[in-house]
């Protein structure tokens, strides 16, 4: 600290365990905020247990709070990480109190806490924070109350009466009605005191329903919403080629079309491909039926207002079944939790009705499966005694799902009911339950770390495989993105000398979620893995790669994953294939070639007959993946602010169960984010606004849509050619190399034989004539220069107002000087609040593309094309006019 080298001392204070020191070294550096900003970083990658780290994030607070101008972004996102939503409902309070500057950062800080998406801390935030309507209503009784008093006392005879009889009026304090007039002007401020308070209160209560808003996820989720609508592009004759070629028979490749259908236009609301080919779709029965019922959850996802009058025709009439197949109505149900997850306040009650009133196992599960996802992480007691009801019937397709969901309900909470789950596991006899119940209980130890070794021990040791297997994925979600060296170890362990396939490949999988915020190690861990003699062991370290490296790009990724698509084993083959598009999603051809080579190769696995059911149903899935979102979202499983995304990690996690259980693959759906920027004002609206991509368009642009087959061929068949046709040919060809030659005009009867000659010699000496012709002007006219010119790619990109910004994109953005709006945060995609520089000048908004919420679930999308531009109202009539004939 002498030298001046603080960013030393603060690391080894770090490692040391000083927090006396770490403290002295942040307090005397030049810029404390930048320090304070370093050692939160620091904290969060190189502090591996989990309550020094939170010792030091308090120690930041602190510091934090001590400066001028707190920096209160930042520490926002370290009282989430110490899960203290007291101290940042009452910042968010005093911010919105404050002036417009103020109230953009309130909203800024309650957008960022959102995407780290965290639902229970976020609905304590939301509640601990006042109701506007009941303060405003109480301050307005008591001003109500002290106006009202006095008025009744205000008229100046009645104060001068009081004043003739006060015993003061002799010392000449009360005269000529000096007491009426001084209190007439007390009553005049205060009335206008209480109109200026009345109308900040309406100015302090709009700013809390729009905070709650947020901190509740309605606001975002309808612009992403709004985004992701207005944007597809998704490609409906990709899809239209993959049904085409896959056999009627073959109802995994079937069923892998329908799911492919849902990842690419997830979230947009644009459900065409499954209107335009409903007879196809009705050959999907028994699972597939369930499986294509919660394909539209997918598609519809963050529908909240409209989620369940679009899923309406197939739900359970009156809490029960309502007579139709008890596949739709479960994947109904299913679907109800995709559309509302993370965010089911309005539709858990629903579903729990849904789930007491049936014994109908198929509706159990989809019931079970929607409740899980409704009520992520919000432990409700109700919910989970109903979900233990159905585990208890022992059920192995019920009981499967109540397992998972019992996880989901619990997520991250390290309760004593994951011991309960354990015991039941033990005593029941069906495979399905006890890895429901395992993977339940490695939900349950989410982000616990070292809380969570005592129950990971217990699961690792377990004679039962598919305890083990579940351990694995404990160890995955309790260290997930801390890059533990001893939860490494012990997966590395457990990957190489297990007796069980099962848990060797989860061991190797779980290297991805354990190494998530720092996928440039990953490939070098498992490269030696995915050269193992063991085919579940090369298929975890490609699916470990995916779920690490996913929409990086990583050249290393594509080198690992290049051999392993081409393996000889089918379903390393699949998992290759899918890991492969997780890593180059939103990557362009014009960046990778890689990319381009890829999509050829699953256009050969697709249309290949021969090909094995298990790569060709990889491919399909792959095409999903890539293009998913209308090729607008991408896998993150961190926030732009370095904190996990809890729904992003578990949706994985579930996703890699499809090895099991088909209708899982949905959850991957959960840990797609736009990759957009969209910014707004204070009014929460979106205005015209432009800033700059500073590198060359095609490097981050939509890939070209899949052109059609042209239905003319410009092949040229073989023609019959007769011997004395091709001498008189031959002769006419030699003529006018003659004539040409001496510059004398052809005759007219060679013209006509020329101009009928179709053979490529004639066609190429009409071609050299012309060009001879031309070079006679060529000094003058030089057309090189403009070409190239014209073809030049401009080495920047304006971009407007809400604008695709694809992660690898987001170092190359820059906000122009001089522009009206001006970022609260210089963050260059997700949510941005825009202070307004020039607030006198009237702004001119974004016209918005939101998908049609009126409409009944038959028609929407239908009439809707997939990137139509919004629709203006009605034109007005003509004006009066005379018909003249």
């Amino acid at each position: 600290m002498s030298d001046g080298k603080f960013q030393q001392a603060v690391g080894i204070a770090l490692e040391c365990r000083r927090l006396d020191k770490l403290e002295q070294a942040i307090s005397k550096s030049e810029n404390v905020s930048a320090m304070l900003s370093y050692c939160l970083r620091l904290s969060q990658t190189h502090v591996d247990k989990r309550e020094f780290r939170h010792e030091v994030l308090r120690l930041i607070v602190n510091l934090y709070q001590g400066l001028p101008s707190p920096d209160y972004l930042s520490v926002c996102q370290c009282l989430m990480f110490l899960d203290d939503p007291g101290n940042v409902a009452n910042i968010l309070d005093e911010l919105i109190k404050g002036d417009k500057v103020d109230t953009l950062l309130a909203y800024q800080v309650a957008f960022d806490l959102f995407e780290n998406e965290y639902q229970p801390f976020l609905l304590n935030v939301r509640d601990s924070l006042p109701d506007p309507q009941t303060t405003s209503s109480s301050k307005m009784v008591v001003e109500g109350t002290v106006t009202s008093s006095i008025e009744n006392d205000s008229s100046v005879g009645n104060v001068e009466t009081s004043a003739a009889n006060s015993p003061l009026t002799g010392a000449g304090v009360l005269l000529d009605g000096t007491a009426g007039r001084q209190a007439a002007e007390d009553t005049t401020s205060t009335t206008e005191h209480g109109s200026s308070s009345s109308q900040e209160l309406s100015v302090y209560a709009d700013r809390m329903v729009k905070l709650k808003g947020i901190l509740s996820g309605e606001t975002p989720i309808h612009l992403a919403l709004q985004f992701l609508y207005g944007r597809n592009r998704s490609d409906l004759l990709t899809l239209k080629t993959i049904k085409q070629s896959v056999e009627m028979r073959n109802s995994v490749c079937h069923s892998a079309t329908i799911y492919a259908n849902a990842l690419m236009h997830a979230g947009t609301t644009v459900d065409t491909f499954l209107r335009e080919n409903l007879d196809w779709l009705s050959r999907a029965t028994n699972w597939a039926k369930f499986s294509a019922t919660a394909g539209l959850g997918v598609i519809h996802r963050g529908h909240l207002q409209q989620g369940r009058s679009l899923m309406a025709p197939y739900l359970p009439q009156n809490g029960g079944s309502g007579g139709g197949s008890p596949y739709s109505e479960g994947g109904a149900l299913y679907a109800l939790g995709l559309i509302h997850a993370n965010h089911g306040e309005g539709i858990k009650q629903f579903l729990l009705e849904s789930l007491r009133n049936t014994n109908n196992e198929v509706i159990q599960h989809g019931a079970c499966l929607g409740l899980g996802l409704a009520a992520l992480g919000t432990a409700d007691e109700e919910v989970y005694e109903d979900i233990k009801s159905v585990l208890y019937t022992d059920s192995a397709v019920a009981g499967e799902a109540a397992g998972i969901a019992m996880g989901l309900l619990m997520v991250g909470t390290a309760s004593e009911k994951a011991g309960e789950m354990l015991a039941y596991a033990h005593d029941t006899q069906h495979e399905k339950i006890i890895r429901g119940l395992a993977i339940g209980i490695a939900l349950v130890v989410y982000g616990r770390e070292e809380e969570a070794d005592t129950l990971i021990e217990q699961m690792t040791r377990d004679q039962d495989p598919i305890l083990r297997y579940g351990g694995m994925y404990a160890l995955a979600l309790a260290y997930r993105g801390t890059a533990n060296n001893s939860a490494i170890r012990r997966l590395l362990h457990f990957a190489v000398s297990d007796v069980s396939d099962d848990v060797r490949r989860a061991a190797v999988l779980a290297l991805g979620f354990v190494l998530c915020s720092e996928p440039e190690q990953t490939p070098r861990i498992v490269s030696l893995l995915s050269e193992s003699y063991n085919a579940h062991v090369r298929y975890g370290a490609a699916l470990a790669v995916g779920i690490s490296c996913a929409g990086s790009g990583s050249s290393e990724a594509v080198s690992l994953l290049e051999p392993l698509t081409s393996d000889a084993v089918d379903f390393v083959r699949q998992g290759a294939l899918m890991s492969m598009a997780m890593v180059l999603m939103q990557t362009t051809e014009a960046r990778d070639p890689h990319v381009g080579t890829f999509r050829r190769q699953l256009e050969k696995i697709v249309l290949d007959k021969h090909e094995d059911t298990m790569s060709k149903m990889g491919a399909i899935l792959a095409y999903g993946i890539l293009d998913a979102g209308g090729r607008n979202v991408s896998i993150m499983l961190q926030s732009r602010t370095g904190h996990d995304r809890a729904m992003a990690v578990v949706g994985m996690a579930i996703f890699t169960q499809f090895w099991y259980w088909y209708p899982l693959i949905y959850f991957i759906s959960l840990s797609f984010a736009p990759t957009a920027f969209i910014g707004l004002n204070h009014e929460l609206k979106m205005p015209k606004f432009e800033f700059i991509s500073d590198i060359r368009p095609s490097i981050f642009s939509y890939p070209p849509p899949t052109a059609p087959p042209s239905t003319s061929s410009n092949i040229k068949l073989p023609m019959a050619v007769l011997s004395t046709s091709a001498r008189a040919k031959a002769r006419a060809k030699k003529e006018v190399d003659s004539k040409a030659s001496a510059g004398k005009p052809l005759p007219r009867e060679v013209n006509t034989n020329l101009s009928s000659d179709s053979s490529g010699s004639t066609e190429g000496t009409e071609k050299d004539l012309t060009t001879t012709t031309r070079d006679g002007d060529a000094m003058e006219v030089d057309t090189g220069p403009e070409k190239k010119a014209t073809n030049a790619e401009p080495s920047s990109e304006v971009l407007s107002n809400p604008a695709r910004v694809v992660p690898l994109q987001e170092k190359y953005i820059k906000f122009p000087e001089g522009c009206r709006f001006a970022p609260v945060k210089k963050t260059p995609s997700g949510f941005v609040m825009l202070r307004d520089l020039d607030p006198l000048e009237p702004v001119e908004l974004v016209s918005t593309n939101a998908p049609s919420t009126g409409l009944p679930s038959s028609n929407v999308g239908a009439t809707v094309p997939a990137n139509s531009m919004p629709v203006d109202d009605e034109p007005a009539p003509p004006e009066p006019f005379v018909y003249v004939p």
